[in-house]
């Protein structure tokens, strides 16, 4: 049984739910990932090749989770935002879920600036960045790191939308623009 198409949308259903949910509360529940989990796990146990496609999903989620957990440490996402993606590489494996990690920090970087500057807020996102990127570029003495925790956040995003887009987009480049209408 070919169970791509019943992966693609559940994951398509998936990741609306969640942006909306993002969107709303600025949370992305748990429980849905969760769901989203167990669907793309029995889904691939009831592929042709149940083991190759359940270490595609391991791999999917791995990756998703690694790429994301890094910016959850340094407090530049959510945690939810990571357990989504990580759940959205389930569902594709890790070549797809790069593809959508990297549309997704597109997407992201372009809601943050316009979130920013709808703010009137430019200054200050430029201000922490110089902040971070002056140990650097100025070679700063090994020891020094800036203490971002005494900065003010120039905004946050509902980054759950970010991904959704980058799955979308993903989905659309896989079955094309008129096959989904």
């Amino acid at each position: 049984m070919d169970v791509a198409p019943y992966l693609d949308t559940l994951l398509l259903l998936l990741v609306t739910v969640a942006a909306i949910k993002d969107l709303e509360s600025r949370r992305i529940p748990n429980r849905l990932l969760s769901a989203g989990l167990v669907g793309a796990l029995v889904l691939h146990l009831l592929s042709p090749h149940p083991l190759d496609a359940l270490l595609v999903a391991l791999g999917g989620f791995s990756l998703g989770l690694a790429v994301l957990l890094p910016f959850y440490l340094l407090r530049g996402m959510a945690a939810g935002d990571v357990k989504m993606m990580a759940t959205v590489g389930a569902f594709t494996g890790a070549g797809d879920a790069l593809h959508i990690v990297i549309v997704a920090w597109c997407v992201g970087g372009v809601m943050a600036l316009l979130i920013i500057i709808a703010n009137g807020r430019l200054r200050l996102a430029l201000s922490n960045l110089w902040a971070m990127l002056r140990p650097m570029l100025l070679r700063l003495p090994r020891g020094f790191t800036p203490g971002i925790d005494g900065y003010r956040s120039a905004g946050s995003i509902p980054y759950g939308v970010a991904i959704a887009a980058g799955t979308i987009v993903h989905l659309v480049g896989r079955y094309g623009p008129t096959s989904l209408g």
